[in-house]
């Protein structure tokens, strides 16, 4: 038993995505969330800059004891994830191993799409681990970089014909290569599920990375004793930016209304 806090962190809002399947997952367990939005996105930075910003991100939810760290970001996962967890001493979970998994579990006939911000997709890190499980998987890979800021402004819901017509310009390339699964690699995307599974038809598969990475991690801790025992956690949540309009966003990820403090952090003093 370890009744310590998990942290989880994402360059802004959709690590609240994994946060909602760890609550599901783990409903005992408290939860500290930040998301770096006064930086949003990360995906179209420099590597150097992904693991300067992660490092702050790590070196603020450090400042509280916490028993392990759920990465829930993509571009950090897949740019910085070696380091973060060289440079530190407790369990850390990336959203690229947990989803490469699952995908290669998942497909019929070994093709693989990919979508993701940029700097996911430059990095080469989910091939890589697909290939590492399964050599014979063929992996179509695409940057989506307007996925993220339509999901921040709430463009994401079946029937708006602004996400709709872009799912259909980014996507109909994958549709035609033949996919049987489709990784959702970045973890806003989960909420644009709906348009992407309308477009690319009940014959493909979509792997929500936030999901795979919330089942790697309890597993772990479950395994190892660290659970918490309590009937219910709490959750605390910090921005980099306006705390305003958090509770109201942060609600459409969650699917429910968000409770706890909202409090604001100078990322940069870290």
């Amino acid at each position: 038993m370890d009744q310590r806090p998990i942290g989880v962190f994402d360059s802004g809002l959709g690590g609240l995505t994994a946060l909602r399947e760890l609550r599901k997952l783990l409903p005992g367990e408290d939860l500290i969330y930040f998301g770096d939005t006064g930086r949003v996105p990360y995906g179209g930075r420099s590597r150097e800059t992904i693991l300067r910003y992660a490092r702050q991100d790590v070196a603020f939810l450090r400042s509280f004891d916490l028993k392990a760290i759920v990465v829930a970001c993509g571009t950090v996962s897949a740019n910085a994830l070696q380091e973060l967890k060289g440079e530190n001493d407790l369990p850390i979970f990336g959203v690229v191993g947990p989803a490469a998994a699952a995908a290669v579990k998942a497909t019929r006939n070994k093709k693989v799409g990919l979508i993701g911000t940029a700097a996911s997709i430059r990095s080469g890190a989910y091939e890589e681990e697909m290939g590492r499980i399964d050599p014979t998987v063929r992996v179509t890979a695409l940057a989506c970089p307007l996925f993220v800021p339509l999901v921040e402004n709430g463009r994401f819901r079946p029937g708006d014909r602004v996400v709709e017509l872009v799912v259909e310009e980014y996507l109909a390339p994958m549709k035609e290569s033949g996919v049987d699964t489709l990784v959702l690699g970045c973890t806003h995307y989960p909420l644009l599920s709906q348009v992407i599974g309308n477009f690319m038809g009940p014959g493909v598969r979509l792997i929500d990375s936030g999901a795979s990475c919330a089942d790697r991690a309890g597993e772990w801790l479950g395994e190892r004793g660290m659970l918490a025992e309590r009937a219910a956690g709490a959750c605390r949540y910090f921005v980099s930016d306006s705390t305003q309009d958090f509770a109201r966003l942060a609600s459409i990820f969650l699917g429910e209304t968000v409770t706890g403090t909202v409090e604001r952090v100078e990322i940069e003093k870290y």
